[in-house]
């Protein structure tokens, strides 16, 4: 049974159930329900759109859809409406569950790495990346996490850990300088051909 409730395409990704919970109709309706859900927030339909990297009009059909199901609610305050998870809906409770292990990583990732100075950019790698693009394979056991910058050390390993504990998979983060990343190497050689899905700033090869 797939989430029934997104039914146009998503502008920013492909349309297909995303492989990792393929409950969901696609992946941008993933990432809708995962940045609301997971973070709690409440969002303009503008921030939301941002932060979910979809379109504007794209998001304003589904909040009405999301809102109308009960699965979000949202106010008016002036001429903006805010938008957020409806905690009422015992719908949000198992949804925020799923979430957390699929597409949860990157947004948790996002917060906890966002509070950290010195970071330039950071990205998913590997097969859970791959997996959040469409590309098919088993499950993934871990998650592959690039940043890089001049962080404190120990603050991206305790916030890999938290993220860790939250989705239940082990988050394995790797910390290079831009100029250490730009070196040649079989390693890197593979993450920069390979999926990647950004957490922080730009991918620094496209």
């Amino acid at each position: 049974m797939t989430i029934d409730i997104v039914e146009d395409n998503l502008s920013y990704t492909r349309t297909q159930a995303p492989l990792l919970a393929p409950i969901f109709r696609s992946d941008g309706q993933a990432r809708l329900l995962s940045t609301l859900l997971l973070t709690g927030d409440e969002l303009s339909v503008t921030d939301l759109a941002k932060r979910a990297g979809l379109a504007y009009p794209t998001v304003h059909r589904e909040v009405a859809r999301l809102v109308d199901a009960g699965i979000l609610s949202e106010r008016q305050v002036g001429r903006t409406r805010l938008i957020r998870g409806n905690d009422e809906s015992p719908l949000v409770g198992p949804l925020r569950e799923i979430l957390m292990v699929a597409t949860g990583p990157v947004v948790m990732l996002a917060e906890e790495l966002g509070r950290i100075d010195g970071i330039e950019s950071a990205f998913v790698y590997g097969s859970f990346a791959g997996r959040m693009l469409g590309d098919a394979g088993p499950a993934p056991h871990d998650i592959d996490v690039m940043v890089l910058g001049e962080p404190d050390v120990d603050a991206v390993y305790e916030a890999c850990t938290r993220v860790e504990a939250a989705v239940h998979r082990p988050v394995n983060p790797t910390i290079l300088t831009p100029a250490e990343f730009a070196a040649p190497s079989g390693f890197l050689d593979n993450v920069r051909s390979g999926p990647a899905v950004v957490v922080i700033g730009e991918l620094p090869w496209r």
